[in-house]
Parts: structure tokens; sequence; C-alpha cells
């Protein structure tokens, strides 16, 4: 009997996961020895200097023994820079690992999930691992939020519902009324998944609602779910968190995750990555300054760009964005070429230094440039 005879249907159909192109095979195709990667959205300023410390000191009372299963000076450091109490607050090896523990904690086979398209590919996945079905709620022709799409997707009585803000891939953000237009529009049935992965860099702009303060007191379940990968600069090392609106949710995530899902130094680099608030307001201030710069340039070269609340652009190059990447790849940079429907000519670039921007910049306006459709 082959092995692919045992695996799940659900399993069978999915799609590979897409991290993007391996920088060591790029480095070779180029023949460059500085690759310039924008396909993850990676923060390039780095992690507060007070993480290095945090790490050592944690390797230097060595590996062999467990890391704290339940986390509980990371959870309580958390509660307290949030003001919610340490047993709402969920740990995770990324904030990907939460989305497949509430997948795995909710859902039924044949429960509707409603999303975002285009979206985060976990999103969909994780959902119909569990044998759901995935129901996307497409964005208006600016990239906004169709209201009356979301309405009517909601009245089908969803289970479960992923809402990014900011949104990746588009890194649109909803504003206050939007938000709270979706909310009321929640059926009794749902838990609402409010998955703020960019919302760091989103917090300097006085329309954009801080989910965790928009859901206080809500008198239903819901989650906001958070990241130290992207501007805390711990990609690395996977840390991630809920904020659940009750103790029993968080509780019944706990029962479904890996007993020791986030490893000690990662703990420790997180608390100190936490407490190194002027380090997360100068990455925040950086990336935003390049966001608005790269986005001006490519717009005066007459691409598409999506206006984009986070660290990343998703841009419309008018051409099938695979092509697109290649041509990238001989020239040492990755990005992501969206491949969802409707969107197989964008491509999705997070942003790094100044110097690689530029770069990123030059060699994508040659290529569409040269490469009239």
């Amino acid at each position: 009997m082959p092995s692919t005879s045992l695996i799940r249907g659900e399993v069978a159909a999915l799609p590979p996961y897409d991290p993007g192109a391996d920088p060591d095979e790029v480095a070779a195709l180029s023949g460059s020895r500085r690759v310039v990667k924008l396909s993850n959205n990676e923060s390039p300023f780095g992690a507060s200097p007070a993480v290095a410390e945090a790490v050592r000191k944690a390797l230097a009372h060595g590996v062999s023994r467990y890391p704290d299963p339940t986390g509980r000076r990371l959870a309580e450091a958390i509660g307290t820079s949030l003001d919610v109490p340490a047993d709402r607050v969920v740990l995770g090896n990324g904030s990907e690992n939460l989305l497949e523990l509430l997948c795995r904690a909710v859902l039924d086979p044949g429960d509707l999930v409603v999303t975002q398209a285009p979206g985060f590919s976990l999103h969909e996945t994780f959902p119909r691992v569990m044998g759901a079905r995935v129901h996307k709620v497409p964005v208006t022709a600016g990239f906004g939020c169709d209201a009356d799409a979301w309405r009517d997707a909601l009245a089908q009585g969803p289970k479960l519902v992923f809402l990014a803000n900011p949104c990746n891939p588009t890194g649109a953000m909803l504003d206050a009324g939007e938000l709270a237009r979706i909310v009321t529009a929640l059926p009794a049935s749902a838990l609402l998944v409010l998955d703020e992965a960019y919302g760091e860099f989103a917090r300097y702009r006085p329309d954009y609602p801080d989910g965790l303060e928009a859901l206080r007191g809500l008198g239903r379940p819901w989650i906001v779910l958070r990241t130290f990968s992207k501007a805390y600069g711990l990609a690395g090392v996977r840390v991630g968190y809920g904020i659940a609106s009750d103790p029993a949710l968080a509780r019944a995530l706990d029962r479904v995750r890996t007993p020791y899902n986030v490893n000690h130094p990662a703990q420790e680099a997180a608390i100190a990555a936490l407490g190194d608030r002027a380090h997360l307001a100068e990455t925040v201030r950086r990336t935003a300054l390049e966001i608005a710069r790269v986005a001006d340039r490519l717009g005066e070269a007459g691409l598409r760009v999506v206006p984009s609340s986070a660290n990343f652009l998703f841009i419309d190059t008018g051409r099938p964005a695979d092509r697109v990447a290649r041509e990238l790849h001989r020239a040492g940079i990755i990005v992501k070429a969206w491949r969802e429907p409707g969107y197989e000519t964008y491509i999705r670039a997070s942003l790094s230094t100044p110097g690689d921007n530029d770069v990123f910049v030059r060699c994508l306006t040659g290529i569409c440039a040269k490469d009239k459709p």
C-alpha cells in the first residue's frame, strides 16, 4: 500500500506553503555574494540589543532542560504591557502556530470560515486541514473594505472569522468604523480572530484602531493575535501570542498545543524585546519612511502600489508575477510572486535598508520598462 493512500483527502489537496525562493539558490543563480531578501516581511533593523544579552544568559544555563511550558514570565510581561490578566494570554511558536491551534480547537468538518481575499494563505490552509469550508471576501477595486460583501458573507453563519489588520499581502488597513461594522455584523456563532501581526507598523496612524481596545468588553468570544517576528525583529526564534476574550478560550487553546511550543531562549528574547520600547519605535519610524519613499518612486515609474500600513508593499507589475520574480532572482533579489486568483501580476516586497531598497527599485523598474506587456 503506498503511503499516499493513507493521507487524508483534505491534506493531499493542499498546496505547499510558499516561503519564497531559497537565498543560496538565488545567490548561485545571480552570481552575487549579497542577496536582497524581500520575501518574508522580516525587519532589516534587527532586534533590540537587549535580546542578544537575554539569549546569551538563557543559553549559559544550558539547553538540557525543558522550558517553562506555561511561559509564565512572558505571559505576565505581555499581560502587564497590555493591561490584561496573564490567564488570557496564549503563547505560540509564532502567531501562525496560534492560527493552527484555533482551527484544531474550534472547527468541525463542514464548518464555515470567512476570511479576506487576497489574504494570508494559512487563514485558508489550516481550516481546510480540518475539513472546513472557506469563503473569501474580496476587497474593493481600490483594495478597501467591501462592507456589503462582508455583511453577506457573515450572514451565512461562519464559525470562525479571520480578519487581518493590516492585511497581508496588501498592507491595507481597516479604520475604526470599518472594523466596528464587521464586528456588528458577526453572527452569535462566530469566533472573531483579529490578526494584528503587522499592527505595530500601523499604530502611528491616527485612524488605525487598536483591536484589543476595540474588542474589550464585547460580550462575545474573540482573540487578538500578535507576534514578535515582525516589528520586534525576532523572526528567527518564533514567538507569537494571543489575547483571548476570556480565560476559558485560552485554556482550550492550551489543551491542543504541544506543551513546550515556545523554547526558553525565545521566551527570554521576547521579554527583552518587549521591554525596549525605544527600539520598537525607531524600527517603526524608519520602516514608515522607507515605505513612503519606495512607494513614491515606484509610483513615479508607473507601477500601481497599494497604500501600505505595514512593512511591505503589494505591487502590480502589469505582467506575470512569476516571470518578474525570476528576473529579480537573476539580479540577486527575492520577492514573493502572488498566485492568488485575480492577483497573478502582483508581487509582495518587504522593505529593507535604504541601499537594498534602491537596488530593488532600480531592478524592478528596469525589468518592467524593458518588458512591456
